[in-house]
């Protein structure tokens, strides 16, 4: 079971997983703090001055077991906010896939085997 699990991890589609998680982690972050403080205070401004992330709808209130009350409350403005970092996390994420797609080169056809050459020929012959 230990030799399977070595040569699990030693494959480089693991590593290239592992690597892949952590940059995209570190990628959230950088996404989400473009979003919290950049676009969502432009797009606040715009509309008036208000905080996005304050954004909600309150149902109702209750009191908490340490007699604090708190508000229960749909918090659609995070939800606005947590869109917009899919929207640009999903538009460079294509925008990658898209430059790798067009720096994979197509590879040439292989060249037709002889009896296709002949083939070839005799067709060209019978057109004549």
């Amino acid at each position: 079971m230990w030799t399977e699990f070595k040569e699990f991890i030693n494959r480089g589609n693991v590593m290239d997983l592992a690597i892949g998680v952590i940059i995209g982690g570190a990628f959230g972050k950088i996404v989400s703090s473009l979003v919290d403080d950049l676009i969502s205070p432009i797009i606040g401004k715009v509309l008036g001055g208000i905080d996005l992330s304050a954004m909600m709808f309150v149902l109702g209130s209750k009191t908490g077991a340490d007699g604090k009350i708190v508000e229960v409350a749909l918090k659609y403005g995070s939800f606005i906010q947590h869109f917009i970092d899919f929207l640009i996390i999903a538009f460079v994420v294509f925008l990658i896939v898209k430059a790798y797609n067009s720096l994979k080169k197509a590879a040439p056809p292989p060249p037709p085997s002889p009896s296709e050459q002949l083939l070839a020929e005799i067709r060209d012959l019978l057109k004549k």
